[in-house]
């Protein structure tokens, strides 16, 4: 019995850092959402403020980084709560490559 037990406990902190890469809620999206797996592998995405990234003729720029993200570049989506969310591999406390950058949509 427990080995049992400790195999559930074990098993709901494995489980729990799914919960964690999931979207906070907004007005937009109450319940909030779930990352793509693709963009994330469940511990790479965040919300980031709109000041953390800007638009310039050549696409969104990641602030911290300097990295530009075309607009046309397969890594950008939409995001379902009309705030930004930077997805990438973090090489240090300021650096990283991001895997997917969700923008708001035009108007939103």
């Amino acid at each position: 019995m427990k080995v049992l037990v400790g195999v559930i406990l074990s098993f709901g902190v494995i489980a729990s850092p799914v919960i964690a890469h999931e979207a906070i809620p907004t007005a937009a999206a109450p319940l909030g959402w779930k990352y793509p797996w693709a963009c994330c592998s469940n511990m790479d995405c965040e919300q980031v403020s709109q000041k953390a990234v800007s638009e310039r003729p050549e696409g969104y720029v990641i602030n911290s980084t300097g990295e530009v993200v075309g607009y046309q570049d397969k890594r950008v989506k939409q995001s379902p709560d009309g705030e930004y969310h930077w997805c990438a591999h973090r090489q240090g406390i300021d650096a990283g490559h991001t895997i997917c950058l969700f923008v708001p949509p035009k108007g939103f």
